[in-house]
């Protein structure tokens, strides 16, 4: 199996991960365990890459994929801190500058700092192709940023882009996640029946493909708004399952995601 295949293709559940051979497959096998919530195992890759001593640019990606982690699980602040030394590191590769500065903005959002994140939107836009999975993340944290600044109508297109970029993309991972900003966009535009339709499929879509995070957070969606499928209970096991399989594999949630509402 292509280790591709399972970090930007048709293939994101597939466990166990073969070993990787090259610091490339290793970015790529870390990549692909922490979209399932393997994050132990994750971590422990990058770590291994960092180790190797690679080249710029996939120390940088190596650097922006240990943040997303942490913003993930809710660490924003501390995601800044590996964002800003991917940045420093990516030098004039635009694969590496973008995801640095889309990063940055993710972590400047979850924090309140609206106006930073604006900014770094804007000059990763400077640097996305039209292809890829760049385009899609612009697009995620662009809708993200006005869902956040109480500008739900306006994310809504955002996220469609998301959805239409993503597409065109191998990745069924990115296709998902796409759903799942959509969701939340539509939920924040008002349109709750669309928003709990959106998110029904895409919580059938995580249980198919073994996307744990993004399991947890359609069930936190759905455990607000309510689901056309599944019983409030349902959605609630679902929730408090997923948190607990993402701690089981090594993942350390910012604040408690039992009992309350989570972040």
């Amino acid at each position: 199996m292509n280790l591709s295949d399972a970090a930007f293709g048709p293939d994101p559940g597939r466990w166990p991960l073969p070993a990787a051979a090259t610091p490339e497959e290793l970015w790529l096998r870390a990549v692909a365990a922490g979209g399932q919530g393997h994050y132990g195992v994750a971590l422990a890759d990058l770590a291994a890459l960092v180790r190797s001593r690679p080249a710029g640019r996939l120390l940088s990606l190596a650097h922006s994929t240990r943040a997303s982690f942490w913003r993930q699980l809710g660490w924003h602040s501390r995601a800044r801190g590996w964002d800003g030394l991917a940045a420093a590191l990516a030098g004039a590769d635009p694969e590496a500058g973008a995801d640095a500065l889309i990063g940055l903005a993710a972590d400047a959002l979850g924090v309140g700092r609206f106006a930073a994140a604006a900014r770094a939107l804007a000059r990763a836009g400077e640097l996305v192709g039209d292809s890829g999975r760049l385009p899609v993340r612009l697009a995620w944290v662009s809708a993200e940023l006005a869902m956040a600044s109480g500008k739900g109508a306006a994310a809504v297109p955002h996220a469609e882009r998301a959805v239409a970029a993503a597409s065109a993309f191998a990745s069924v991972r990115h296709r998902i996640k796409s759903q799942v900003v959509l969701a939340a966009a539509l939920c924040s535009a008002g349109d709750l029946t669309a928003a709990r339709h959106t998110a029904d499929a895409a919580l059938d879509a995580t249980e198919a493909h073994g996307m744990i995070p993004l399991r947890w957070a359609l069930a936190c969606l759905l455990a607000d708004i309510g689901s056309t499928a599944r019983s409030p209970a349902e959605i609630t096991a679902v929730r408090d399952q997923s948190a607990d399989t993402v701690r089981s594999r090594g993942g350390v949630w910012a604040v408690a995601v039992d009992d309350d509402k989570p972040s």
